[in-house]
């Protein structure tokens, strides 16, 4: 039921220029095809839905106001870009968004000259935009930086910070506000258009600055009373003060639907003399497609879906999650223990703590898009004897890097890390990676970092974090289902820094952290139908190492690999620095290191992803002979 809707207006209209030879009474037509494709593509393909159907209108809008690519327009996070990417050249390849060498989920810029920033964390279009705005305006070339922002990303606070930068753009930089759950704004009626109209119009704007230059001429007591007048008189009409205050010429709210709202006040605001504008536009997430608009979370993200019925396709039955583990593992530390405790950075559902939060609703902490803050959150509930988990994704983790080290490492505060998102993560691509958290954690002094091998040692290790209260300790796990191994009834105690032989063999050693597990253990049955007898470690620690352990399988086989799914600096140059320190390498130690590459992977499936990194069973085998035959090489040539 997924067939192509009929689209003739959009048909016409492959770059934005197509669309300003449009007249406004076909903008509407133009804008209901260009949901029914949306619809349409995201049913092939899966994705984010929602956020881009409420953005249908404004993306049709911003380009048919706006001279893009010259204007730089810059959408936040990037997920609501589906419809940008259609009315930019890319409706050819739409239904390839997050595939293998198809086009990514998020805007990018080697992709289009349409992308100029590429965008997938929360809260950087702001920033970015106002460099565009100031450099146009230093190198004194036309051009303008565009902003497109949802409320959600206003609780970050970089998106403060870049605001109370903004002035220095003058009239070059435009700030669209996309509210879409009436998180800050009345509902939009009849009056507040007009009023948004009205304010936003050259001639208020003149009125405006005729009497701004007339009160510069008062005493200055009448002046800044004037001024105040002014702020306050559209404050209370319209709502906007804080923006105000930060330098902003606040218009607002606005239809985000109605495209005979939009218009007009996007060309007043393109057309404004001066200063920096924001543009309070109320929007619905999910709009358009009855299915969307029903579901609590408006289809944020689906899978593949029916576009008569919604009705998205069911993974098969199989182990459970291990986001789903996680959850329920803390629930029950919970239950045993009052002190523990739960914070997420706006993603309760993607981290398991929706369930938390319903068990244990007055332990449970969403601080919205603050990673920052919530890493400093958890650092002050340890520091007065609470057990915090903060579970955070990986790829977020790292905005809150200075925090993770001044707030908690250095003070040596038991913060638990529950670190979702380990690895690679397929469709998402590189943005959402889990690629870098061993190298930038277990550097750190103080801290201890584990990996899950499976969904059993998932549960262990949370029960280990929840009764480590020496220190700062980390947990990381992938995206995905479990192995489908036996769960625990009862949660074991890991001793720190000790790891455990899954395989016993006498010539080959496969070192493994992580879910790698698994393929390590193909590679050993491999290997021995090659004859090579094999051992398999999980070390379960990246820090601290299990010294004993790995010297015992560095001195007695021949070939030791390490495998991880983590970029270089993690478990491998650990291993190698353990070896150097303990003078193995001046044996002729025969160690190899398998991790990620140095490059960011684009999208695919997570096992094409893997197989490609060379972290398969197949790429363990091939590095254990290539080694085995170098050393045979070297040994006859020493001979």
């Amino acid at each position: 039921m997924n067939d192509r809707p009929s689209t003739p207006l959009l048909d016409q209209v492959v770059w934005p220029s197509d669309l300003r030879a449009l007249k406004p009474d076909q903008l509407r037509q133009l804008a209901d095809e260009l949901r029914q494709e949306v619809i349409s593509a995201v049913g092939v393909t899966g994705g984010h839905l929602g956020s881009g159907l409420g953005v249908v209108e404004l993306t049709t809008a911003i380009h048919y106001v706006f001279d893009t690519p010259q204007d730089k327009l810059v959408w936040d996070v990037g997920h609501q870009c589906y419809p940008h990417k259609i009315l930019t050249g890319r409706r050819d390849r739409i239904r390839t968004l997050r595939m293998g060498g198809g086009l990514s989920g998020f805007t990018k810029r080697a992709e289009s000259d349409y992308d100029p920033f590429g965008a997938a964390h929360s809260s950087t279009s702001i920033s970015a935009a106002l460099g565009f705005a100031v450099a146009n305006k230093m190198q004194d070339r036309p051009g303008k930086g565009i902003a497109v922002i949802g409320d959600g990303a206003m609780s970050a606070g970089m998106a403060y910070e870049a605001m109370n930068n903004a002035r220095a753009a003058g009239n070059r930089l435009v700030v669209i506000l996309n509210d879409n759950d009436m998180s800050i704004a009345p509902p939009v009626g009849g009056l507040s258009a007009y009023l948004a109209r009205l304010v936003s119009s050259r001639e208020f704007l003149g009125l405006r600055d005729l009497a701004k230059r007339l009160a510069r001429k008062l005493p200055r007591p009448l002046h800044n009373a004037a001024r105040k007048t002014d702020e306050f008189a559209r404050g209370m009409a319209m709502g906007g003060t804080l923006f105000e205050e930060l330098g902003f010429y606040y218009v607002g709210p606005v239809d985000g639907h109605n495209l005979d709202q939009l218009i007009p006040v996007l060309e007043n605001v393109r057309d404004a003399a001066e200063g920096p504008c924001l543009v309070h536009v109320v929007t619905q997430k999910g709009k358009g497609y009855g299915p969307a608009e029903a579901a609590a979370d408006k289809y944020h993200g689906v899978q593949k879906f029916d576009i008569v019925t919604g009705a998205q396709a069911k993974a098969p039955p199989g182990p459970p999650s291990y986001t789903n583990v996680f959850a329920q593992a803390l629930i029950a530390e919970a239950q045993r223990d009052p002190k523990v405790c739960a914070i997420t950075a706006a993603m309760p559902s993607g981290t398991g703590l929706d369930k938390f939060e319903l068990a244990f609703p007055d332990r449970s902490f969403d601080v919205g898009i603050a990673e920052q803050h919530a890493v400093t959150f958890a650092a002050g509930l340890a520091a007065e004897g609470m057990r915090p988990f903060c579970a955070i994704y990986s790829t977020f983790l790292q905005r809150a890097y200075d925090q993770v080290v001044h707030d908690v490492a250095i003070q040596n505060l038991p913060v638990r890390f529950a670190i979702d998102r380990a690895g690679l993560v397929g469709a998402d691509g590189s943005t959402h990676a889990g690629s870098f958290d061993v190298t930038y954690l277990a550097a750190l002094p103080n801290m201890v970092v584990m990996a899950a091998a499976d969904e059993a040692e998932l549960v262990h290790m949370v029960h280990t974090c929840a009764v480590h209260d020496s220190g700062p300790i980390a947990l990381r796990y992938p995206r995905g289902n479990g192995t489908g191994v036996a769960m625990p009834e009862i949660p074991e105690r890991l001793e720190i820094g000790k790891g455990r032989i899954v395989r016993e063999g006498r010539q080959v050693a496969i070192l493994s952290l992580g879910t790698r597990l698994e393929e390590a253990l193909k590679a050993a049955e491999a290997l021995e139908a090659k004859g090579l007898s094999t051992t398999v470690a999980d070390l379960r620690f990246a820090k601290p190492l299990d010294e004993a352990l790995i010297r015992k399988l560095l001195t007695s086989h021949e070939v030791a690999v390490t495998i991880e799914e983590g970029a270089i600096g993690g478990l491998g140059a650990h291993v190698l620095t353990l070896a150097s320190d303990l003078g193995l390498i001046d044996n002729g130690l025969k160690l190899r290191t398998l991790r990620l590459p140095d490059i960011f992977q684009d999208q695919d499936k997570p096992e094409k992803q893997y197989a490609d990194a060379r972290l398969d069973a197949d790429a363990i085998v091939d590095t254990v002979l290539t080694a085995l035959r170098h050393n045979s090489v070297g040994a006859e040539a020493r001979a």
